[in-house]
């Protein structure tokens, strides 16, 4: 049987709760609950156009934020209804845009939201990582624009971003993304919301993972944990999909676990799947233990992962739409009352550096700090000229980090020795005076250290109100990196040392779970490639 949207629209108003917003979702221990102390269990749908499996890149910078266009939101949320969809998952929404209609529209269907906070253009970049002022921005304004709907659940810091053994360094900069947007929420929102991680199940790296994001302090451990897993393919079992090793290994984790995306495809595309897999997720055997999940995906796309076809601005559901919603109209999950409920599991342990991990414990990046980053640039007595284009900035950190490497402690990120900079954070014009500042006072302040063929120019310096401590304090953080780089021979650009392949392209595993979803960085990407030049790391210049 098919379903179009107007056959629908009728129902879905008759059962909608227009008249009182859905209660927040909360958390206790391992376990997701509604206010009233029911456990809560995700019955999800990933609902985002041109997002591709496991974190794939599509190759395009643009998106189109699913929850600013509610006629597409009146077509859809009835098809969501009709399946017993209670949460959708989104990539990537556009936080100036309006989402009244589309979130009113949800939660009337019951339907809950949990998203992403990157963009194409704005994510962190598993292959030069950074968490700066313009990402901070960016996360924060989503957590902005999203926190004052009662059915949002929380957010993602991050899709795959570590993928493998090659790319560990990156996890520092997504946990320092969790801890900053978890300090944003605590300080501006009056009620709980999550900061997660979406990860691929890699088998070097899926222990190590799961550890580093849980461990620690829990100010900046993620909140709970989403797997993106494709292992249980047509007819399978416990056993053979491995999801009894998950559900064994997760058995002591100390937050909520579930799937962030599932839904293998093989062997005969979407229309051949028969949802055995959701039977199993929900049955007695995995609910101790996870909290339901999200299946890939809604739209019908290239990929062949749809549950919906869209032609003409019409849904129409598929085959495999119509099988998924007999079976979730079959779960019936297990739960536990909140009141009774007494969590007993610990955070884990962070783990150590070894051939297949490479950031250390509870060293993060800093917080991005505009203010910290404008006192610091206003201060500085040479810095770049106004004409130089941001395509030459490479060339002068190359040259100076080479000739004095001492210059570029401040803006240096090392994952293995937990050191960096106290201006990593800030952008890439600021970083770069403050390069050139440090250059042209190392040599005295010659009249020739401060011009690099008018690339660079002398400037007035003054040091505004409120600054100076600001400064003195990121002074003394560059002075302890200074001592710090080399320990390990390591790299700025995220703790490789040489003779590793730490900083080597990743190596992509077949299939759509292993690659990442927003894989472009901003122009620190050709930055940093040019001050890890001076460390021996041999590294690819795009």
């Amino acid at each position: 049987m098919r379903y179009s949207t107007s056959s629908l629209v009728s129902a879905a108003l008759l059962m909608g709760q227009a008249s009182a917003a859905l209660p927040p979702i909360v958390m206790k221990g391992t376990k997701f609950f509604y206010e009233n102390g029911t456990q809560f269990f995700m019955k999800g749908i990933a609902y985002q156009q041109e997002v591709a499996a496991g974190g794939a890149s599509t190759g395009s910078t643009k998106y189109t934020d699913p929850l600013a266009d509610a006629e597409i939101c009146k077509r859809d949320v009835p098809l969501l209804q009709a399946l017993g969809t209670n949460t959708i998952r989104t990539y990537a929404i556009d936080p100036t845009k309006n989402h009244d209609e589309c979130m009113k529209l949800l939660d009337d269907a019951g339907i809950y939201v949990i998203s992403d906070l990157s963009e194409p253009v704005l994510s962190i970049n598993r292959d030069d990582p950074l968490w700066n002022t313009e990402l901070y921005k960016r996360y924060t304004d989503v957590v902005d624009s999203l926190s004052k709907y009662s059915n949002v659940i929380g957010f993602f810091a991050g899709n795959e971003v570590t993928n493998n053994r090659t790319n560990t360094m990156a996890s520092a900069y997504v946990k320092a993304a969790v801890r900053d947007t978890k300090a944003h929420i605590k300080n501006n929102v009056k009620r709980w919301m999550g900061v997660g991680y979406a990860a691929n199940d890699d088998a070097d790296i899926r222990t190590d993972m799961a550890h580093y994001f849980n461990c620690g302090d829990q100010e900046s451990a993620i909140d709970y944990w989403g797997y993106n897993i494709y292992s249980w393919c047509g007819k399978s079992s416990m056993s053979e999909s491995g999801y009894d090793k998950q559900v064994e290994f997760f058995s002591n984790y100390s937050v909520p676990v579930f799937f962030a995306e599932y839904g293998c495809n093989l062997p005969d595309g979407a229309e051949g799947r028969i949802w055995d897999e959701t039977t199993a997720l929900y049955s007695d055997e995995m609910t101790g233990v996870f909290s339901g999940g999200i299946v890939y995906m809604y739209f019908q796309e290239a990929n062949d992962y749809g549950l919906v076809t869209v032609k003409n601005d019409e849904a129409t559901t598929m085959k495999n739409y119509d099988a998924l919603k007999t079976v979730m109209s079959s779960v019936a999950p297990s739960s536990t009352a909140m009141d009774s409920y007494q969590p007993t599991n610990s955070p884990a342990a962070c783990p150590p550096i070894s051939n297949t991990w490479k950031v250390k414990g509870n060293a993060l990046p800093p917080t991005p700090d505009t203010s910290l980053c404008d006192c610091m640039f206003n201060s500085i007595s040479c810095g770049p000229s106004s004409s130089l284009k941001e395509t030459e900035f490479g060339d002068i950190f190359g040259f100076i980090c080479g000739e004095s490497p001492e210059a570029c402690a401040g803006i240096n990120r090392n994952t293995t020795t937990g050191v960096y900079g106290a201006y990593s954070m800030c952008s890439a014009k600021q970083q770069l005076g403050y390069v050139l500042d440090q250059y042209y006072k190392s040599q005295n302040s010659a009249s020739g250290a401060c011009d690099f063929d008018g690339k660079a120019e002398v400037k007035s310096s003054s040091v505004g109100n409120g600054c100076q401590e600001k400064l003195e304090s990121a002074s003394a953080a560059n002075s302890v990196a200074a001592t710090a780089t080399g320990l390990d021979g390591a790299a700025s650009t995220g703790g490789a040392s040489n003779g590793t392949d730490e900083n080597a392209a990743p190596s992509f595993t077949q299939g759509p779970l292993m690659r990442r979803l927003f894989a472009f960085g901003g122009l620190e990407v050709g930055l940093y490639m040019a001050v890890a030049l001076f460390t021996g790391v041999t590294m690819l210049v795009l």
